[in-house]
């Protein structure tokens, strides 16, 4: 066998491990976005607004931007430019989650709504950290976390409905597959 016949032979591994790589690069966004829909399923079952988690979630979101910037900054000015832009940037979306969460507030929205106002307000900042930093992913974290907060809230209102619509299906699906299976 040739040399080149040797090298046609062979399955493409670049192929399948530029898709590895690709996947691995996105596992922080992954991360906060899998992060952020289990602090709204905990809030909307535990009825608590869980603010420690929504803070702990802002950091870490601020941690992936810096972290996903931070290899294409040479000079010690543009990194120390990056992490004080980012600190104040998040420090900005925590004030802001604290102010919703204060008694006053509290009072008016019941807790699954206040989950879903600070899942907007991290997809904002996540959004408009995205837009400072000229990073496409951090842009699309941001609007995939604000298209969940209407998505969240249809699927709320409408799981009676999906739950009808699965059994009935399923009541179909059974009633086909047994008339075949005595057939």
């Amino acid at each position: 066998m040739s040399e080149q016949d040797i090298s046609t032979a062979r399955p493409n591994t670049g192929t399948l491990q530029s898709g590895h790589n690709f996947l691995r690069r996105q596992v922080p966004y992954l991360l906060v976005l899998a992060l952020s829909l289990a602090c709204v399923a905990y809030t909307n079952t535990s009825r608590q607004p869980a603010a420690g988690y929504w803070e702990l979630l802002a950091v870490m979101t601020g941690g992936v931007s810096i972290f996903k910037e931070w290899s294409r900054l040479e000079d010690k000015q543009a990194r120390f430019r990056l992490v004080w832009t980012q600190a104040v940037h998040w420090l900005a979306v925590i004030v802001t989650m604290n102010i919703m969460l204060l008694a006053g507030v509290q009072r008016l929205l019941p807790a699954p709504a206040t989950s879903l106002v600070l899942l907007a307000l991290l997809a904002l900042g996540t959004f408009t950290a995205g837009l400072n930093l000229a990073s496409l992913e951090m842009c699309f974290l941001g609007l995939v976390l604000a298209l969940a907060v209407p998505m969240i809230s249809w699927l709320k209102q409408s799981i009676l409905l999906i739950v009808l619509v699965a059994v009935f299906v399923v009541g179909i699906g059974l009633t086909f597959w047994l008339s075949r299976k005595e057939s």
